[in-house]
């Protein structure tokens, strides 16, 4: 009787409703715990229960003015989430397994690990991103074009301190190095550690923007990070680099 009571007063097209506002609001939620908008969650908040009441209180002029705040509230969240909104439209639709790049090869990989492991010993800095499915120039700026084939003596002297293009990230697109000098965006985490400076937040940015991977040598230490899916993996060895890039990458056995 019960079960015929509620068939009566919601229909399947109440339900379907009811499930797509919750799962709305859930997204909504979920998205600014996840990036920078945890504070303006609770204030959000605490202005919910003051409407609510002011509602049920009958104060007129208190939820006159939350009814116009509102609609200044969302447009607030669009200009302050820009670049968050921006990463999750370009994210719609991503694969969640990265497909072979058939134009990477293994000997790439090597050539990168080898010249990351000169430059450690030497504690030359450096900054490689290593695209994957998406194309980051919509990301960075300042890039010199290049289109070289990725060599180890190459990237060394790109890196190499005094040299014009040595300030900056270079970007390898396949077996290619596409661009290099180029300026990429910087994480705003208060995760990393302050003896991280401008290069490590720099290859989290760009990992958080988009799906690249990217290496850092540090030129203090000459610790070895990788950065990936706004994660930082530190003080790397050359054969858990090579590791983790032939997975990321595409050539190992899985795929991340």
């Amino acid at each position: 009787m019960l079960f015929d009571l509620i068939k009566e007063l919601f229909g399947l097209r109440d339900l379907i409703d009811i499930l797509t506002v919750a799962l709305f609001i859930y997204g909504i939620i979920y998205f600014l715990v996840e990036t920078r908008g945890f504070q303006l969650l609770r204030v959000l908040l605490f202005a919910g229960i003051f409407w609510f009441l002011a509602e049920i209180i009958q104060l007129r002029t208190l939820s006159w003015m939350f009814e116009k705040l509102w609609t200044i509230g969302l447009f607030s969240i669009v200009v302050i989430f820009q670049p968050e909104i921006r990463k999750a439209i370009a994210r719609i639709g991503e694969r969640t397994r990265v497909i072979k790049l058939s134009s990477l090869e293994e000997r790439t990989i090597e050539r990168i690990v080898r010249a990351c492991r000169f430059m450690s010993d030497r504690q030359m800095g450096a900054l490689i991103v290593l695209e994957r499915s998406h194309n980051v120039e919509d990301t960075v700026e300042g890039c010199v074009y290049l289109d070289a084939g990725v060599t180890v003596e190459l990237i060394i002297t790109l890196f190499y301190p005094m040299t014009p293009l040595h300030d900056g990230a270079i970007i390898i697109r396949g077996d290619r190095i596409a661009y290099a000098s180029c300026v990429l965006p910087l994480s705003r985490t208060a995760d990393l550690p302050k003896k991280y400076g401008t290069r490590h937040r720099a290859a989290l940015g760009i990992s958080e923007e988009t799906d690249a991977v990217a290496v850092v040598v540090s030129e203090e230490t000459g610790e070895i990070s990788l950065a990936v899916g706004g994660k930082l993996f530190r003080n790397l060895d050359p054969e858990q680099l090579r590791d983790m890039l032939t997975e990321l990458m595409g050539l190992g056995d899985e795929v991340v």
